[in-house]
C-alpha cells in the first residue's frame, strides 16, 4: 500500500511545478499584449499609458528585427520588475535616434533571446514611445564581464548596444553578458 502514494505525489509534484511554469509564460504572454496596446495609445496620445493600473513603469520603444519576425516592448528603466516584463531601457542612456549610445537590456531565456541569431548587417528597428523610428544596422558583438561592457556613453553617434546575460543555455546567473553593437543608418 505505501508504493502507491510516494508515486502518487511525486506526479502531483510534477504537475503542479508544469502548471506554474505555464502559468508564468500565460502571464508573460498577456504582458506583451497589454504593453503593445500600451504603447500604441502612448504613441497616439503623446502621453506614457501605463500597460496596467499598478505598474511601475511605461513602454518606451518596440524594438525589431524584421529578418527573425522579432518584435518586442521595451520599458522605462532596467530593474528587475522592468525586466520581468520586457526588455528595459538602461537608465542614463541615450534615445534612440540622439548622440550617444541607446542601451536596451533583457533577459537572455525571454525577451533578448532572439539575439542569438542575430547576424552582423542584420537591420534593428527602434520605434521611440513619440513615434520616431530608426533603423540601426548590428556591427558588432563580443562577451564581456558585466562590470567592463566597454561600453562609451561619450560618442557623438548615434548607436545602439542590446545586451543580456551570457551565455545563452546558462542555466544559472553569471559575470558575462553578450553585447550587440549597432550603428544608426542615416534616413535618406
Amino acid at each position: 500500500m505505501p508504493r502507491v502514494p510516494i508515486p502518487l505525489s511525486i506526479a502531483l509534484v510534477g504537475l503542479t511545478l508544469l502548471g506554474h511554469g505555464a502559468l508564468i509564460h500565460a502571464k508573460a504572454m498577456v504582458a506583451q499584449l497589454l504593453l503593445d496596446r500600451a504603447f500604441s495609445q502612448t504613441i497616439a496620445t503623446g502621453h506614457p499609458v501605463k500597460p496596467w493600473s499598478w505598474a511601475d513603469t511605461v513602454p518606451v520603444a518596440r524594438i525589431e528585427v524584421e529578418r527573425l519576425g522579432i518584435s518586442t516592448i521595451a520599458l522605462a528603466g532596467s530593474s528587475g520588475q522592468a525586466l520581468a516584463f520586457g526588455a528595459g531601457h538602461v537608465e542614463g542612456s541615450a534615445e534612440p535616434g540622439e548622440p550617444g549610445i541607446a542601451v536596451y537590456s533583457a533577459h537572455r531565456d525571454t525577451h533578448f533571446r532572439f539575439l542569438r541569431d542575430v547576424r552582423i548587417g542584420d537591420a534593428i528597428d527602434i520605434v521611440r514611445r513619440d513615434g520616431k523610428a530608426f533603423r540601426y544596422r548590428a556591427d558588432a558583438a563580443r562577451v564581456v564581464r558585466f562590470d567592463a561592457s566597454g561600453i562609451d556613453p561619450a560618442t557623438d553617434r548615434a548607436e545602439l548596444v542590446l545586451s543580456t546575460c551570457w551565455p545563452f543555455d546558462a542555466l544559472t546567473e553569471g559575470p558575462e553578458r553578450y553585447v550587440l553593437h549597432a550603428t544608426l543608418i542615416p534616413a535618406p
